[in-house]
């Protein structure tokens, strides 16, 4: 499995004697940079595995989301270039284009400025100075955490290559009839002053009030309930269900509406509930989405009665006021005139608002650019149930579906400065023309381009085929599209991935950008709760790395890491990966003291002891449990497999076992020193992807070899010994219970015992010198007396604890515990022997009285035990 042959005479002198990562981890990740480990050649003959960083905003900084998705993307692409894959991890970052508008325009606010009094073209500019200056601080924080990307190939999508492509792609939709301008209702931000996407918009309950308010007159009157009441100043009808027998007199007919001097039709529309309210609702197409399908459907005119600001524009005494002091101005003059029918607060409701500045959102109608998703929906819903792109964890396929299968129209233009401008220009006789990046765009008096940009998510979309060159042809495009996986938060499968999704299957000729969606959940606190600034437990991982390392951090992570699952996570659990970290440098440290060493071929199978036999069989095994774990994206279970074979079977078992052999000398130390060697070469290969510092360090210190990086993936040679296997787990089955039996007598582990052990029936007699090492346990000599033995694993221990414990305390101690269980046995019979309780008590509550019978009688055989292998007073 080694493919070295040179390695120091004594490399445990060359480590320290602990493990410090603030010494280690930066000068390894700059080394790795350095020789270029991450680059990936388009022109190599390996088999290419290609996946993108989903890009973080260039205002952002490393949070645990990325921290955590970062980890998982690594150590994916760390086991695949070890296993011989030409492997390209594409690094970049995405514009951000609301966010970062805001936060050149807060600093602009700092000097008394906005940014119409710079301009568009140097305002532009200056955006561009925030971000050469003081964007991007999150690559050096992905360097912090040791992701293994290619720098030479980092992107940016506002740059030259990434907005010929939306240029391109625009255009294509465009003159495939996809891109439209119309006029609909979108979500606006009052406070950025533009349009923002679905995924911008954060729910929250907030109080208002709901009231009700009588529309027209005596029989001729509807009253309807609302959240919102300045909207109604556009109202243009009220609708009301066609089945609904109360208002079947009203249909077709006008009623007032109050306060305006207008008069407004009753409709019959099924989208409304007769069951809900009093059945009947206000519509206004200008303000609400679901209002304007219902004006689409019945020709209602659009009234649109708020500016950009959320300023009333209509209606002389509210003329002027923000919505919410109209709100409260209108609700007191329909109570003045008696239109207050009822009103509820506080009244607790849902409410959207900018994921940006905070501001209630407000629908509006509004000429924007949209794309009309159908085909593309279609394509991509139909991408995964034909079995080309994979969802996994699979249950999120319904998921994925609900939405691909119910897309919306997409409004793509955004109100803003900054961004990839709408290669649109408008002539002065109405004339639209749509520019292609290899075309001038039309020149001459009155020729105007749109003023707006493309949504975010428009350019993100292209990611997987961007970066790589597109629309050019490059080697690039050919080698690594498309991408073999991509990892991201389930919280963004409607967004970016569906996105992607129908930008790569329409771009790239029906080739998806990716085989395979792999979907974690969300970093939670270690109560479950969402991490925020606002609930007080956001965590900065820079402070854990900087406290515990990296590979803490990592492994951390990785170990709470199932698929689709939110990951919960605190500062215990980085501190007990940390002494994990501490406890592989320790003990590997250790071994190599004691001579393990990859020097020379692996002894034969007569030469090794069943301990070697045991633990290259288990090694193997693990290697095919990580292949599995890896394949399956289950990187929890992969953590915990490899932190207990490390821990408990390498450390715990191998090394305390063999210790007898070391300390012995002679061939079988030899052979023990070279199966260790390989245990520990292939175990540090295996953890590396996940923790790749602490590993890296030790491999090269054992092996030789220049870096585990671009080591070797271990395989599985198919070597089992199931015999070896069940001879050491007699021995740990007979340590196990001694151990048991030594702290039942509060005897310490490390207190020695004389004892003598009568092994000749089993198969453990030839390991009687590393029992007795693992257990403390001195030879019997002249004095010996057998106070106590016990029968364990068909072999027999007798121990003489004369001297060691306070028999007659003992005695009295396991004599109350007795008695505690046979009056707990008694209770449970008298119990499950009663008909009448049984016939009436659930089933749960019989099963636990017989639960605690069971746990009574094996306490009670374990006591008496205990009694009768104590000594004579």
């Amino acid at each position: 499995m080694t493919e070295n042959t040179q390695t120091p005479s004594s490399p445990y002198s060359e480590l320290p004697t602990s493990y410090a990562p603030a010494d280690v981890e930066g000068k390894l990740y700059e080394r790795w940079v350095e020789r270029g480990y991450f680059e990936a050649d388009e022109k190599s003959d390996k088999p290419p595995f290609a996946i993108v960083i989903p890009p973080p905003n260039v205002t952002g900084s490393l949070h645990l989301g990325h921290a955590f998705e970062h980890t998982l993307i690594d150590a994916i692409t760390r086991r695949k270039r070890m296993q011989g894959y030409e492997t390209l991890w594409q690094p970049g970052m995405d514009h951000a284009g609301i966010a970062t508008q805001n936060v050149v325009e807060r600093e602009l606010a700092k000097e008394g400025k906005s940014r119409h009094d710079l301009g568009r073209e140097a305002f532009v500019e200056r955006v561009w100075q925030w971000k050469g200056e003081s964007g991007g601080q999150i690559s050096g924080q992905m360097r912090r955490l040791g992701d293994g990307v290619d720098w030479s190939r980092e992107r940016f999508t506002m740059d030259e290559g990434l907005s010929e492509a939306v240029q391109t792609i625009f255009k294509k939709l465009y003159d495939d009839e996809l891109i439209y301008r119309a006029e609909r209702i979108i979500n606006w931000c009052p406070r950025c002053l533009t349009a923002i996407s679905d995924i911008e918009v954060e729910y929250q309950d907030d109080e208002g009030e709901l009231v009700s308010i009588r529309y027209g007159e005596g029989e001729a009157s509807i009253v309807v309930a609302t959240t919102r009441a300045e909207t109604m100043l556009g109202d243009t009808a009220v609708a009301v269900h066609p089945e609904d027998e109360r208002y079947k007199h009203l249909v077709g007919t006008e009623i007032e509406l109050p306060l305006t001097g207008r008069r407004i039709p009753v409709v019959a529309d099924e989208h409304v509930d007769p069951e809900f309210g009093t059945g009947a609702v206000k519509v206004t197409p200008a303000h609400d989405p679901n209002d304007f399908e219902i004006g689409q459907r019945h020709g209602l005119p659009n009234l649109a009665v708020m500016d950009e600001h959320a300023v009333i524009t209509v209606h002389g005494p509210f003329q002027g006021l923000d919505r919410l002091e109209a709100r409260s101005a209108i609700v007191a003059a329909l109570r003045a005139e008696g239109r207050i029918v009822a009103e509820k607060r506080p009244y607790t409701h849902s409410v959207g608002h900018c994921s940006r500045c905070k501001t209630t959102i407000e629908p509006r109608l509004s000429l924007q650019w949209w794309v009309k998703v159908g085909p593309l929906a279609k394509a991509a819903g139909d991408a995964v149930r034909d079995g080309q792109v994979k969802i996994h964890p699979q249950e999120m396929e319904k998921r994925y579906f609900d939405w691909v299968d119910n897309l919306h129209d997409w409004c793509i233009s955004r109100q803003l400065w900054w961004g990839h401008r709408i290669p649109v220009w408008y002539g002065p006789n109405g004339e639209i023309v749509c520019v292609g990046p290899d075309e001038q765009p039309p020149t001459g008096e009155g020729w105007t381009q749109d003023t707006d940009v493309l949504d975010t998510w428009f350019s993100s979309g292209l990611w997987p085929f961007s970066t790589l060159g597109w629309p050019q042809q490059t080697d690039s495009l050919a080698k690594f599209y498309p991408n073999a996986v991509l990892v991201t938060g389930y919280d963004i499968l409607f967004f970016w991935v569906a996105r992607m999704m129908m930008f790569g299957l329409y771009a790239m000729d029906g080739t998806p950008p990716f085989h395979t969606i792999a979907l974690h959940g969300m970093v939670r606190d270690e109560r479950g709760k969402k991490m925020s600034k606002s609930f007080g437990n956001a965590v900065n991982p820079l402070d854990w790395m900087d406290k515990y390392g990296s590979d803490a951090v990592r492994f951390t992570l990785a170990r709470g890491a199932n698929p689709g699952v939110d990951v919960p996570i605190g500062e215990d659990w980085v501190q007990a990966s940390s002494k994990f970290a501490n406890k592989i440098w320790n003990a590997t440290r250790f071994a190599m003291m004691n001579g393990a060493t990859i020097e020379g071929d692996l002894p034969s199978v007569e030469e090794m002891s069943a301990t070697d036999r045991w633990i290259l069989s288990r090694l193997n095994e693990t290697v095919a449990q990580a292949d599995a774990f890896y394949e399956d994206y289950q990187f929890s279970k992969l953590s915990e497999a490899l932190y207990h074979f490390a821990w408990d079977e390498v450390f715990d078992w191998y090394v305390e076992l063999s210790k007898t052999t070391f300390f012995a000398g002679g061939e079988p130390a030899k052979a023990s020193a070279r199966v260790l060697g390989e245990v520990l070469d292939v175990m540090l290969r295996l953890l590396h992807p996940v923790v790749p510092f602490v590993t890296e360090t030790l491999w090269t210190t054992l092996t030789g070899g220049e870096s585990l990086v671009i080591a070797e993936w271990p395989k599985d040679s198919g070597f089992r010994d199931e015999a070896a296997k069940a001879e050491i787990e007699g021995i740990q089955s007979l340590v196990r219970e001694v151990r048991r039996f030594r702290k039942e007598q509060g005897l310490d582990d490390k207190q020695k015992v004389p004892a003598r052990l009568d092994l000749s029936a089993t198969t453990l007699a030839a390991h009687e010198a590393a029992i007795r090492q693992v257990l403390r346990l001195q030879p019997e000599g002249d004095a010996f007396s057998a106070t106590a033995t016990l029968p364990v694993a068909g072999a027999t221990v007798a121990l003489d604890l004369s001297g060691t414990i306070d028999v007659e305390a003992e005695r009295k101690r396991l004599s109350k515990d007795l008695a505690a269980a046979e009056k707990e046995k008694q209770q449970a019979e008298a119990k499950l022997g009663n008909e009448a309780f049984i016939a009436k008590a659930p089933d749960n509550v019989v099963d636990k009285i017989k639960g605690r019978l069971s746990k009574a009688e094996a306490d009670i055989a374990r006591l008496k035990t205990q009694l009768e292998t104590l000594p004579a007073a």
